[in-house]
């Protein structure tokens, strides 16, 4: 083998390589003939595959994320929540990719920048986007973030249903819907902040009446005490006046030499 012949053998490895396209894992391959015409059978992850002849089309089909951003639903108190993002996480069947390619609309599919084409994505983009709107429907616009996983799980069940109403429960699984950032109005948020500002303001003036109850209610104590010692400082006075008049009687009314008035006391009255 010449030189010649050893570098033409290598310019044609060189260009059968350049000329083949490899299935990554987690993609599906159909290949499309040069006449134009899809072949149904897939390529599968892993093999090689020439483009010499026809080419070969690559199809995602495992965990392809959706994101649905920039929503603006309406609040079941009627406010339009300011903004709303989902991702919504999809797989499709490895055996169906060239059947829902051929026979679906190609305004269902997004193709990536790197060439590869998501199959539904576009469709899954909307039926997510109306499950959004639908979901939050039901929910007050603060409230929403509270409810975050039950209005996952509401799309989510929308999404399939729809796909199982379509024929394509068994081609298209939804796995996961995220829900990213829920942003309330900003009116809805300033009049939240008033109505906690007054409830605090409310809280506030109901202590400070307890409290000055309470302060009426002390001093209402004090002064009745107070009239209960004045009255039993006058009742003893009383007595103590009555006592002296009594001892003052009997001096004035005794005949004898020496009374004896307590305690061992005696009072030389004199005699007559």
């Amino acid at each position: 083998m010449n030189r010649f012949t050893k570098l033409a053998l290598l310019a044609g490895l060189v260009v059968s390589a350049s000329a083949c396209t490899r299935i990554e894992t987690g993609e599906v391959g159909v290949r499309i003939e040069m006449d134009r015409q899809i072949n149904e059978d897939e390529l599968l992850a892993g093999t090689m595959n020439q483009t010499m002849f026809g080419s070969v089309m690559t199809f995602p089909v495992k965990d392809v994320s959706v994101d649905v951003v920039d929503l603006t639903p309406l609040a079941s108190d009627n406010s339009t929540v300011k903004d709303f993002d989902l991702s919504v996480i999809y797989s499709v069947n490895p055996a169906s990719v060239a059947e829902i390619y051929i026979e679906k609309n190609r305004g269902f599919h997004a193709v990536t920048e790197e060439g590869d084409t998501l199959l539904m994505y576009n469709y899954i983009h909307q039926l997510a986007r109306n499950a959004a709107y639908k979901s939050a429907r039901k929910y007050e616009a603060l409230n929403m973030g509270d409810n975050r996983s039950t209005m996952e799980a509401e799309i989510k069940d929308l999404v399939t249903k729809t796909l199982a109403d379509e024929k394509l429960d068994g081609t298209i699984t939804v796995t996961q819907v995220l829900i990213r950032q829920i942003v309330p109005a900003d009116s809805i948020v300033a009049s939240a902040n008033e109505l906690v500002r007054a409830k605090n303001e409310t809280k506030q003036k109901e202590a400070e009446v307890r409290t000055a109850k309470l302060e009426a209610e002390r001093i209402q104590a004090l002064a009745q005490n107070a009239g209960a010692i004045q009255y039993m400082d006058a009742q003893a006075r009383m007595k103590q006046a009555d006592a002296s008049l009594k001892v003052a009687e009997a001096i004035a009314n005794f005949k004898g030499q020496t009374l004896v008035i307590g305690g061992g006391a005696n009072v030389n009255v004199g005699g007559k």
